[in-house]
């Protein structure tokens, strides 16, 4: 019985499995979204892969954010096809998806005042009945050492500030465990410290075999973290590849409508992006 647990839970369910190095994960196909009665998104065509963190860049209005509630399976396409785990996303229930892919996204709001430990437990909600319920304490534990908020996992959610905040959601979604992380924006409220300890996670989780997609809108943590960059333009994607292959003066000039230079990090060779500026 408990071999049979073990791939199917106890309501019925089919857990996952870790993918293999380079399984696609979550993938649109021809992707037209279309919101207020404009066009969003355009003939989209975008895989996010196990072991690699995945950025979606770009100006506002480019739709990074529409992209992204498509991959999460949270917003459905006129036309085209997102898949998750090799599965059309509307062939999963709410549950099945639970297991698979966990969503950060730009704000979290609760309206009651749950202590931060319940909150990040609140990740664990899908392993509810399952086999791998019992690594609820553990998965907490590490999501809350990850990401610095241990010691203040007694006070009350409501109390915390805007980064601490953002951090705790980081945590429910790492405790979530699930193989595909989709992050909106998960930096926008943090300072240079928490900035580049979010995006270690999301190295430390591609390291470990999962698919991470983020939204950024810092192009120097895309370019140091990033496996891979889509920079979204017009509801398209304007170019795709390694930061170093995309980021480029003109592309980035013409999408950003600002003038920028690109050149190596003298260290790590990383593209380094800034603006032109009158001196």
């Amino acid at each position: 019985m408990r071999a049979m647990t073990s791939l199917f839970g106890m309501r019925g369910r089919e857990l996952p499995t870790r993918p293999s190095p380079g399984t696609v994960l979550a993938q649109a196909e021809g992707l037209h979204i279309r919101l207020g009665g404009r066009s969003v998104l355009t003939d989209v065509d975008l895989a996010a892969r196990s072991g690699e963190v995945l950025a979606l860049v770009g100006p506002n209005g480019a739709g990074k954010s529409t992209l992204f509630g498509a991959l999460a399976a949270d917003l459905a396409p006129d036309r085209g096809q997102v898949s998750i785990s090799g599965r059309p996303a509307e062939g999963w229930s709410a549950p099945e998806l639970a297991l698979r892919r966990a969503v950060l996204p730009q704000s979290a709001v609760l309206s009651f005042p749950f202590p931060v430990g319940e909150v990040v437990r609140m990740g664990r909600a899908p392993w509810a009945g399952t086999a791998l319920e019992d690594e609820d304490d553990e998965a907490v534990a590490e999501a809350m050492a990850a990401t610095e908020i241990v010691e203040f996992g007694q006070r009350p959610f409501s109390a915390l500030s805007g980064g601490e905040r953002a951090r705790v959601a980081l945590a429910r979604v790492l405790a979530q465990r699930a193989a595909l992380l989709l992050l909106d924006e998960p930096t926008a409220a943090l300072d240079l410290r928490h900035q580049e300890l979010v995006l270690r996670i999301c190295r430390d989780r591609a390291t470990a075999g999962d698919a991470v997609v983020v939204v950024l809108h810092d192009l120097g943590l895309a370019a140091a973290y990033a496996d891979r960059v889509a920079v979204l333009h017009d509801g398209r994607i304007a170019a795709e590849g390694a930061p170093a292959e995309v980021f480029r003066d003109e592309l980035l000039s013409r999408v950003y409508r600002q003038p920028v230079e690109v050149f190596p990090h003298p260290r790590s060779g990383a593209p380094v992006v800034l603006p032109k500026r009158a001196l």
